[in-house]
C-alpha cells in the first residue's frame, strides 16, 4: 500500500512540475484545521511529514487571517494557534481579517502564481480549489498525510492550453501576414530595378553582368536560395597500407638471409696472445 501511495504522489508531483513551473522547495500554505489536524495527531515535525510526502525540503506558510481565526476558537485551538506562530506568514492585503477559507483563495488567486500547495482538512475549501488551475492540495487522514492527484478541470486546462500553443494567434497571424506581405513588395521592387537596369544596358554586357550580380544578392537578401545549397560526398581512395603487396616466401628467405649476414660477426683475436707463442716459441 505504501508503494502504491508513493507512485501516486510522484506522478502527481511531476504534472504540477512540468505542467505548471513548480520547483524545490515546495511552498504549502495551511489552514487552522491542517495545523489543528497535525497537532492533534502529533505529527511532529510537521515540515519533515510534509517533506517525506512530497519527496523535497519544503517551507511552511499561513496568513495572518488563520491565525485571527484560531484565536477567536479559544483555548481548545490555544495549541494550534501556538504551532501556527512558527510558520511563516504569506501576505494577504486584508485591513480586517476575514474568514479563513476566502483569505486563503484569494491568496492563491486565478492561477496560483506564488506556487502554493495548499494544506487543508476544509474539503468545501479543497472542492473549491480544484476548480483553479495548478492548485496542489494536501490533506490528512488520522496519523497520514495525503496529496490529491490533479482534478479533472486541471487536466483538461493543461490540454486545452497544450492545443492553443500549438496553433496561432490573431496577432500573430497578423505580424506574419505583414511581413510576408513586405518581403514580397521587397523582391518585386528589386525585380523591377533589374528589368529596367538590362533594358537600358542591354549593349553593354559589362553592365549587365553587374545588373544580373545585384539582382542575386538582392535575392539572397529576402532569403530565397538559387540552387540547392549541399555538398556530395566524394568516393574515397582505398587506404594504402592495406593494399600493400604481401611478401613471397623466397623475398622472405632473402630477408632473412641478409639479417643474419648482418648479425654475423667477426671475432677479432688479441695480439697480446700472438705475443705470448711467438715468445714462447
Amino acid at each position: 500500500m505504501k508503494v502504491k501511495k508513493q507512485k501516486r504522489h510522484r506522478k502527481s508531483l511531476t504534472f504540477y512540475t512540468a505542467c505548471f513551473g513548480f520547483h524545490k522547495p515546495y511552498r504549502v500554505l495551511c489552514d487552522g484545521t491542517f495545523v489543528h489536524h497535525l497537532v492533534a495527531n502529533r505529527i511532529t515535525p510537521a515540515d519533515t511529514a510534509l517533506a517525506n510526502i512530497l519527496s523535497s525540503p519544503v517551507k511552511l506558510y499561513t496568513t495572518s487571517c488563520v491565525l485571527a481565526e484560531l484565536k477567536r476558537l479559544g483555548k481548545s485551538y490555544s495549541e494550534a494557534l501556538e504551532a501556527a506562530k512558527n510558520l511563516i506568514i504569506a501576505r494577504c492585503e486584508h485591513d480586517k481579517c476575514v474568514r479563513a477559507d476566502s483569505c486563503i483563495t484569494e491568496v492563491v488567486g486565478e492561477n496560483n502564481s506564488e506556487h502554493f500547495f495548499v494544506a487543508s482538512q476544509d474539503a468545501d475549501l479543497r472542492k473549491k480549489l480544484e476548480e483553479v488551475p495548478g492548485v496542489p492540495l494536501i490533506f490528512g487522514l488520522r496519523n497520514a498525510l495525503f496529496l490529491e492527484s490533479p482534478s479533472a478541470f486541471q487536466k483538461e486546462y493543461v490540454k486545452t492550453s497544450e492545443e492553443g500553443r500549438l496553433h496561432m494567434t490573431n496577432k500573430e497571424y497578423q505580424i506574419f501576414r505583414e511581413r510576408a506581405m513586405n518581403r514580397l513588395a521587397a523582391g518585386e521592387a528589386d525585380n523591377s530595378n533589374t528589368e529596367i537596369v538590362e533594358n537600358k544596358d542591354s549593349e553593354d554586357p559589362i553592365a549587365s553582368a553587374q545588373a544580373i550580380k545585384r539582382s542575386i544578392t538582392s535575392r539572397n537578401k529576402i532569403g530565397i536560395k538559387d540552387r540547392p545549397q549541399f555538398k556530395r560526398k566524394r568516393a574515397k581512395g582505398p587506404n594504402p597500407l592495406s593494399c600493400k603487396k604481401k611478401k613471397s616466401r623466397e623475398d622472405q628467405k632473402e630477408t632473412k638471409g641478409d639479417n643474419t649476414a648482418k648479425r654475423s660477426r667477426k671475432r677479432k683475436r688479441s695480439r697480446k696472445g700472438q705475443m705470448s707463442a711467438e715468445a714462447s716459441s
